[in-house]
């Protein structure tokens, strides 16, 4: 037999896109976070827990900067052996030149390195085709960095340039923030996973989205799940869900199967946003879901429209602040561009458009209606209209889209 669904509070007043992006980094910051140590192979994604400092100068010795030879002194100079990279050089005295590697070590007494193409060699004197002033060419010890210097803060993103920098630095393992755990419910019995739809069928577009999305945000995703429209079984997954983030798409309005406001409420979650002031998206929300076992940390669910391009703009608004948040990233600084000509908005809400980037500036792409995804596929950015519109030549936030 079917669990009738309790009677709900109405709902919250919707709140401005901003402060709603604010409430979601604030819930994700209000969760401690547990740290571990990997291997840097196993760090790329992660997020710093601690700053990173240098370990070692960088470089850390004088090193050459281009092929050719280290010089001491003024030329011309007599030439004596080569210097690889990998092996320690012999002092070099005044008048001597040796042939040298990017990357080697430059001998001590060295004053400059003269590049292969400005050089002259016959026999065993070199000359100049012109003159090499001190240090030229020459990568002094502790350029990029010295020893104990801070190279990134704690809460920096973990990418491939990271662990490089890290392993040039000296690092083996890194001290990083764990992922927030998430699953994402995909409701509606008018859903299909596979195939052409029949009649009254759609296909499941969020799920092949969402997915790789969130684990790019640093989610390490538990899972996807169908559910019907149903308030029982949709309580019982809330309930039985072990994910710190629960991703719900489709019965955030009112309709007559839309059940998660009833189903949180049963579970006794608090809602920290219900409604938001944009377009496509608003009827979005963010919960505080209790514990999965007792004494455990609170988890969070995001409810997303059921729209595709509404769920997105949900997505950008309460999820990735929300796992960026849990994460321990630090905000990022935004990107911004001057708008090509005239936006329009809705007169009392945030809209967010799909635009391609132009070196004028951004313009509107079509099919940006909240069903459609064909204007996001070939959408740079997602601009932020905020509420009124924007005139030619005005400062616009540009939010990025899956990849």
């Amino acid at each position: 037999m079917t669990a009738a669904a309790p009677t709900v509070p109405a709902a919250h007043t919707t709140v401005p896109w901003p402060q709603a992006r604010r409430a979601a980094r604030r819930a994700g910051a209000r969760t401690g976070r547990p740290t571990a140590e990997l291997p840097l192979a196993e760090a790329l994604g992660r997020t710093l827990a601690e700053p990173l400092t240098a370990l070692t100068d960088l470089p850390a010795f004088d090193t050459a900067a281009m092929d050719g030879w280290a010089v001491a002194g003024p030329g011309p100079w007599r030439l004596a052996g080569r210097v690889l990279a990998g092996r320690t050089p012999p002092p070099l005295a005044d008048g001597w030149a040796t042939g040298i590697a990017t990357g080697a070590q430059l001998p001590p007494g060295a004053t400059a390195v003269l590049r292969r193409e400005h050089g002259e060699a016959r026999g065993e004197v070199l000359r100049a085709l012109g003159d090499p002033g001190p240090g030229q060419d020459v990568r002094p010890r502790g350029q990029e960095c010295r020893r104990g210097e801070q190279l990134l803060p704690a809460g920096s993103a973990v990418g491939p340039a990271v662990l490089g920098l890290a392993a040039a630095c000296g690092y083996d393992r890194l001290t990083v923030r764990r992922r927030p755990t998430a699953e994402l419910l995909v409701l509606g019995d008018e859903l299909c996973g596979s195939g052409l739809p029949g009649p009254g069928r759609v296909r499941d577009a969020l799920g092949p989205l969402l997915e790789p999305w969130l684990t790019a945000a640093g989610a390490e995703l538990l899972g996807r799940r169908a559910v019907r429209d149903d308030f029982g079984l949709l309580r019982d997954a809330l309930l039985g869900s072990t994910a710190e983030v629960v991703v719900t798409t489709g019965a955030t309005a009112a309709g007559p199967v839309d059940f998660l406001h009833a189903a949180l409420a049963e579970t006794g979650a608090r809602l920290l946003v219900d409604g938001v002031a944009v377009r496509p998206g608003h009827p979005m929300l963010l919960a505080e879901l209790p514990p999965s076992t007792p004494g455990g940390p609170a988890r969070h669910l995001v409810g997303l429209p059921g729209n595709p391009l509404a769920a997105v703009a949900g997505t950008v608004t309460l999820a990735l602040p929300l796992l960026d948040a849990l994460s321990g990233r630090q905000p990022s600084p935004g990107r911004y561009a001057r708008t090509a000509g005239d936006l329009p908005g809705h007169p009392t809400q945030t809209r967010l458009l799909p635009v391609r980037l132009t070196e004028d500036g951004p313009l509107p792409l079509a099919f940006d209606g909240p069903a459609m995804l064909r204007g996001l596929a070939l959408a740079e950015a997602l601009a932020v209209i905020p509420p009124g519109g924007l005139p030619a030549r005005s400062r616009i936030e540009l939010l990025p889209v899956p990849a």
